[in-house]
């Protein structure tokens, strides 16, 4: 395994695996031996970044979410799991009530909702601390300057570790670290958003993003993201649900264009060339790119998690990442 520094304070930065582990269908859709069993073999392998949401999963058994962090606490109390696995949780997008979801009825991000949010994960996952929280989704309800100070509370009580966002706007990621800056409180370090080698329109809107899409790592992100290299984007679905290597899993609309066959041909060439999947050359592709990305893959079996795993050891060569890198 290969490891990286999120984070900039000496008080909560961690040291972390290069590869994430998603269990957003821990408790779930995977039971409870096979999430054990994958959970268990990452570690083995030196995986220590694992993520979760107080969401999770919500809409497998219309509920309000929560089972993937309980899940996490069983398996943390069982393995004896202390301090050197980082465990990352996200707050705001929980439903209020079964039968609603994070479009109609979210907790949202006001101070109270983020306190009483935080408490009930660390409850769940077992822990004193937060390693890793992020805002999971926007709230424009709320003045941004109560949530900027509701997740700085947290820190400075010493509940919560690092603080991270995801599919946000841009500007509100910048007004929000804008406004920590100003009143001396720690603000967003890690952020969290949808990346691939393939790359989708943005422009296409759907129920949360009016707009077009915000939950993407778009241009304007990865130009921020290079302008401020003590940030850390952590990659979710690197692999798009598999649509990489199966048959019947059809890449997400957003995916059809003409700039798609290109990329997925250089993807093929490269895994020809090095005796790699074409997953592994994704992961790889982000783990050792010019700026830190971190992929965040889950997995429903050891033989899924073994393939993502041997990513971090498959080194490819500088015409390798030139071409995949200037695909069109």
């Amino acid at each position: 395994m290969k490891y990286r520094i999120i984070g900039t304070d000496p008080a909560t930065r961690r040291t972390v695996s290069v590869l994430a582990l998603g269990a957003m269908l821990f408790g779930t859709r995977t039971d409870e031996k096979t999430s054990f069993a994958v959970l268990d073999r990452y570690v083995e392998a030196g995986g220590t970044f694992i993520d979760t949401s107080d969401n999770y999963a919500f809409w497998e058994d219309d509920g309000v979410g929560g089972q993937s962090e309980a899940l996490l606490g069983r398996w943390r109390r069982s393995r004896g799991v202390g301090d050197e696995i980082v465990i990352a949780t996200k707050l705001g997008a929980a439903p209020l009530a079964p039968g609603t979801g994070y479009l109609d009825n979210p907790e949202g991000l006001s101070a109270k909702a983020i306190r009483e949010a935080a408490e009930r994960s660390r409850e769940r996952l077992g822990v004193d601390r937060l390693d890793l929280l992020y805002a999971h989704i926007e709230d424009r309800t709320v003045p941004l300057r109560e949530t900027v100070e509701g997740f700085g509370e947290l820190v400075r009580e010493g509940t919560v570790g690092l603080l991270g966002v995801s599919n946000h706007a841009m500007w509100r990621v910048e007004r929000a670290r804008a406004l920590a800056a100003a009143a001396e409180l720690p603000g967003y370090e890690v952020l969290q958003y949808q990346h691939s080698h393939l790359r989708p329109r943005y422009d296409m809107p759907d129920a949360l993003f009016e707009d077009g899409s915000l939950g993407h790592a778009g241009p304007d992100l990865l130009s921020y993201l290079r302008a401020e290299p003590d940030l850390t984007l952590v990659a979710y679905s690197p692999l798009l649900g598999g649509a990489y290597g199966r048959a019947d899993k059809p890449l997400p609309p957003d995916y059809d264009h003409p700039g798609t066959p290109a990329r997925l041909a250089v993807l093929r060439e490269v895994a020809q060339e090095t005796g790699a999947t074409v997953n592994q050359v994704v992961l790889a592709w982000q783990m050792g790119g010019s700026f830190p990305i971190i992929p965040l893959a889950g997995a429903s079996s050891v033989e899924q998690l073994e393939e993502n795993l041997a990513a971090v050891d498959l080194d490819l060569t500088r015409d390798q990442r030139t071409r995949l890198d200037a695909a069109r």
